[in-house]
């Protein structure tokens, strides 16, 4: 039986475990990626393990989220992130060079090698066949430093792509359409594998938008084969040497299959506040707008830029409309410059915005008291702008441009086709990494420039005896990174947890914070309660790693997706799920809850594969919990955290 292409991956990269589904699979990690916004812990806690040199074949340091200098906290980890890059054998993509994922795909993303980024949206170089996949800082020090990276072996659904897309119908509307059949949430441990006839109709740019927003569903990763679009784009990047075909075998085997029509689909949109709530364009045309946003990770190549600036070419925006744009990376930048369609940017009354992450995260151009704001950007949720009361639509380039010009929502399906710009790869594209610095061949002598906000990573204190625990906060369903951890200005505390952690659940719940660290100093064991898909978004540590800080010891939830998980193992939090969702209904906020020696416990319910069995002593009743547990993720509990567990394993 053949081989499909993550197989063909997996397979060559595997360390230990059985590629069936849902058993723990370890892998080689070729690349590493980190952001600042993420990778100040990261590169704290690589230091942390005693590690002298980076050992994976490549690893890379981006500064794209917190480039908006207010004070000095950014400035000084962006110094510390230059040192240690230096230090350790990293890369060092200086600011404003661009966003990770758009710089990775074209500088130094390969075809069949695995990439591991503390950044949710690492499967972007799934765009080019690779294995990316997004994880928690500390698992990407670990592969830094030449470790074994451990997931589930997934449950591979082939998506099945024909047809060619018609006018005004582009790549944001693939995925805003898988976002439509899957949903984001009951898609933990699944690769989405793209192939058929119509995958040859969309060049790298829209393969890399599709891969790219497949983290919303929640799944491990996306990929497309490596093909000839493939190494045109290679070429063209001056990289023609780094391509490598791979493709599925004829007689591939998945483990499910869906079938999409590229020539049926519509100019979609994702309406307030979840990328899954997916709507028709038609269904909003002539509703009114206040800004557009073009840019962001999802959508900032050359490739949608240029389709914008054809659009808005001759046109004015419309004067009740902000218009921002953000190029991908400098790269973008510099074409659009040298081919005379930055001016025309500029000359449509659009607003220039730094090649970064910025208005993606909420770290400037937030929108107005009930805004409408069209972004180009992969998530809407609720706050995530910097306005709460903001409505945040998701749409592609096309619809963004021309909306921009009329001040409402405009359907480009009721345009002539004519007018639709047609893309074609360049021949080559404008290439200056001077914006790369690279690190010496001994990194040994290089002093780490530390500023007064960067501390050491709190470990945590694992348990002893028995769980004996307070429900700290209940919260419901789909609950994002953002609302544990929030973004924005709030960032800048990232490399100073005990700062950071005042505001755990600030979106929500702005006495989470102090009512946990009362708890806790008191002995007690803080507990989060969950509805289902907790933890969606971002690979952000910090809403494991924060939490931890303030005394969170558990976390009982419906369910919980893929990187939270790791995260909260990586941090010594238990991530219990209820045998019986409806069990998340008897539990209230103040609610005493035990679980009598609880690694024993855990121990022996694994091994007699039967379900914990905690009590809520406030209410006189026994709750079921799952403990699906591996073994080396009950030592990491035990442990305390990955890190604890690291450096136990090394001596």
């Amino acid at each position: 039986m053949g081989q499909n292409i993550t197989q063909k991956i997996l397979f060559g990269h595997l360390i230990e475990g059985t590629l069936e589904i849902g058993n723990e699979i370890g892998i080689r990690i070729d690349q590493t990626l980190t952001q600042d916004a993420t990778g100040t812990m990261a590169y704290l806690q690589f230091e942390a393990m005693g590690i002298d040199r980076r050992k994976n074949e490549l690893a890379v340091s981006y500064i794209d989220h917190n480039t908006v200098q207010v004070g000095f906290e950014n400035a000084d980890d962006h110094k510390y992130l230059q040192s240690t890059a230096a230090k350790y054998g990293v890369i060092f993509s200086r600011p404003g060079n661009g966003i990770c994922h758009q710089l990775h795909l074209e500088r130094f993303g390969k075809p069949g090698k695995t990439l591991l980024g503390s950044d949710s949206h690492t499967p972007t170089g799934g765009g080019i066949g690779m294995l990316a996949m997004g994880a928690g800082g500390i698992d990407v020090a670990v592969a830094m430093g030449g470790g074994t990276f451990y997931m589930s072996s997934p449950k591979i659904v082939n998506i099945y792509l024909v047809g060619k897309l018609k006018p005004w119908v582009s790549a944001k509307d693939v995925i805003l359409y898988v976002l439509k059949l899957f949903g984001t949430k009951g898609n933990v441990g699944i690769v989405f594998e793209y192939s058929g006839p119509g995958i040859a109709t969309l060049q790298v740019p829209d393969r890399a938008t599709i891969t790219n927003m497949g983290a919303e569903c929640g799944v491990t990763t996306s990929i497309f084969p490596s093909d000839e679009n493939t190494r045109k784009f290679l070429k063209a990047q001056g990289r023609e040497s780094d391509w490598t075909e791979l493709l599925a075998d004829e007689d591939a085997q998945y483990d499910d299959q869906i079938c999409i029509d590229l020539s049926e689909l519509v100019p979609l949109t994702a309406e307030p506040h979840s990328p899954g709530n997916i709507a028709e364009i038609a269904s909003l045309a002539g509703k009114k707008i206040d800004q557009v946003l073009i840019g962001s990770c999802t959508n900032s190549s050359y490739r949608d830029l240029r389709t914008a600036a054809e659009i808005l070419d001759g046109k004015m925006v419309s004067p009740e409309v902000s218009l921002g744009i953000a190029p991908g990376s400098r790269e973008v930048m510099l074409m659009l410059a040298k081919e005379g369609y930055l001016e025309k940017l500029i000359t449509s009354g659009a607003r220039i915005l730094e090649s970064a992450c910025g208005f993606c995260i909420g770290n400037h151009m937030s929108p107005g008291t009930d805004a409408v704001s069209l972004r180009t950007s992969n998530r809407n949720f609720e706050g995530r702008s910097g306005t709460k009361s903001a409505q945040v639509y998701l749409v592609s380039p096309e619809v963004a441009a021309l909306s921009a010009v009329k001040g409402e929502f405009v359907d480009p399906m009721q345009l002539p086709s004519d007018n639709c710009p047609v893309f074609s790869m360049p021949e080559s594209f404008i290439i200056d990494d001077s914006m790369l610095i690279f690190p010496p061949g001994d990194g040994s002598k290089v002093e780490i420039i530390r500023g007064p906000n960067i501390g050491d990573p709190p470990q945590n204190t694992p348990i002893e005896g028995s769980l004996n625990g307070i429900a700290a906060i209940k919260v419901g369903d789909k609950i994002t990174t953002d609302h544990i951890m929030p973004a924005g200005s709030r960032l800048k505390y990232r490399s100073n947890v005990p700062a950071y952690s005042q505001y755990v659940f600030e979106p929500l719940d702005p006495d989470f914070p102090e009512r946990a660290a009362v708890n806790r100093d008191a002995g007690k064991h803080n507990i989060i309660i969950a509805g289902s898909s907790y933890g969606q978004g971002s690979s952000r540590e910090h809403a494991a790693l924060c939490p931890m800080y303030l005394g969170v010891k558990a976390v009982i939830a419906v369910s919980i997706e893929r990187i939270h998980t790791a995260n909260l193992f990586n941090f010594g939090i238990i991530p219990f799920t209820f045998v019986n969702s409806e069990d998340y209904s008897f539990i209230e906020e103040g609610d005493v809850l035990t679980v009598p020696d609880v690694f024993d416990t855990i121990e022996l319910s694994a091994e007699n594969d039967k379900p914990v069995v905690m009590i809520n002593e406030t209410k006189n009743r026994e709750i079921l919990l799952n403990v699906d547990f591996t073994l080396r993720q009950r030592s990491v509990l035990q442990a305390g955290g990955l890190l604890a567990y690291t450096q136990q394993q090394a001596k």
